[in-house]
């Protein structure tokens, strides 16, 4: 149990050293790419659902009611 409790604090602390310091990579990859990025994820997604809404033909589950009209029964056999 020692040797666990001692691994565990040690976890802890490299952990904690880690969020202090912060990763090593560069902290202004935001503001360099950020609008960007958000720009063209933009695009991209609206070319997609673009080509999606026309070019696909996927029928959009309209609702049927008062377009869809009954057959007539047959008649009785005689």
């Amino acid at each position: 149990m020692y040797r666990f409790a001692k691994t565990a604090v040690n976890i802890t602390g490299q952990a904690v050293r880690q969020v202090r310091h912060g990763s090593s990579a560069p902290q202004d990859f935001h503001s360099k790419y950020g609008t960007g990025v958000l720009l063209s994820g933009a695009v991209f997604c609206t070319a997609v659902w673009g080509f999606v809404l026309t070019q696909t033909g996927i029928a959009w589950n309209l609702s049927p009611v008062g377009k869809v009209m009954p057959k007539e029964w047959r008649g009785a056999e005689e």
